[in-house]
């Protein structure tokens, strides 16, 4: 017998479409996410010859994943790969705030075993639904003897878990894959233990330069529940409105750390001698957010 084929899957739940319900499938964008429950989900997926394994860590519309969620599933994905009968890990996950939950998890755990976060756009009883067809892809992902890393398995594309970005609001395929998206060399990494044992989590707030930005939000918060962190997605090159900058150089003085990215899809942010805050190079606005939040994180450790 092939030994391979002996070797254990686990598939971890998060809830999202993939798990959602429509009261008229006829309908299926009016729709409740997180209903299906892990085991329901895989009645009718293949697995031939492979042992599957199954967990609910949570039950949620992606678009409130929480930080506490973020440390059940860290926790029980580090679990699962340390396992030496076990060859992969699926995650299914809403497509909302994957590409968050994907560069968390590439940047914190970074498993030398496959990792697949898989997701769908419409609901499980939709009759076109596109959930078992991607879980059937990522469990055959996680089986390629070159899959390796957390990697987002959609619409029979596969995207590197620090470089995925949702780019459409209602296609099949909604992702896009970016270049260039490491973590700052600057930034600090924390450790799966020093994530798990956090119990205070720093907080980081994003601001969007626009066409008079004033930094009057940036002001207001800070005089009244200030945050440990800000993440700007600037205009272009990562460039700020003067008013906007001059909030933030306070915000600095008072102890926030400020870190640009750009509010645009491709490119990212290129050093320029003028340059008055670091930046997070290619990394999108939301994904530079989860990687300060986890250099406050190893930094408060």
């Amino acid at each position: 017998m092939n030994a391979k084929k002996t070797k254990k899957i686990v598939v971890l739940a998060t809830g999202g479409t993939i798990a959602g319900l429509a009261a008229d499938a006829a309908k299926p964008q009016n729709y409740k996410a997180g209903q299906v429950d892990v085991a329901d989900l895989l009645q009718g997926v293949a697995h031939d010859g492979v042992e599957l394994l199954t967990e609910q860590v949570a039950q949620i519309d992606s678009k409130d994943m929480s930080l506490a969620v973020w440390q059940s599933l860290l926790a029980r994905a580090a679990h699962w790969v340390a396992q030496d009968d076990v060859q992969g890990v699926v995650i299914t996950h809403g497509t909302d705030t994957l590409e968050e939950t994907a560069y968390f998890l590439q940047t914190v755990l970074q498993p030398t075993k496959p990792v697949a976060i898989t997701c769908a756009m419409l609901p499980a009883n939709a009759p076109d639904s596109d959930g078992p067809g991607n879980l059937n892809d990522a469990l055959a992902w996680v089986q390629r003897p070159d899959a390796a890393g957390v990697s987002v398995v959609c619409a029979g594309q596969v995207h590197l878990g620090r470089a995925v970005q949702k780019s459409h609001s209602h296609q099949r395929n909604p992702f896009t894959s970016q270049a260039g998206m490491n973590q700052p060399k600057a930034l600090h990494v924390p450790n799966i233990s020093q994530v798990l044992a956090c119990t205070h989590w720093p907080r980081v707030e994003l601001v969007f330069n626009h066409a008079g930005a004033d930094g009057r939000m940036v002001r207001t918060v800070m005089a009244h529940d200030a945050p440990q962190g800000w993440v700007v997605a600037g205009t272009g090159n990562g460039t700020l409105h003067h008013d906007l900058e001059a909030a933030l150089l306070d915000a600095q003085k008072q102890g926030a750390q400020v870190l640009r990215a750009s509010r645009c899809a491709q490119g990212g942010v290129q050093s320029r001698e003028s340059d008055v805050f670091p930046h997070a190079g290619g990394l999108t606005a939301v994904q530079a957010r989860v990687a300060l939040l986890m250099h406050l994180v190893a930094q408060q450790a």
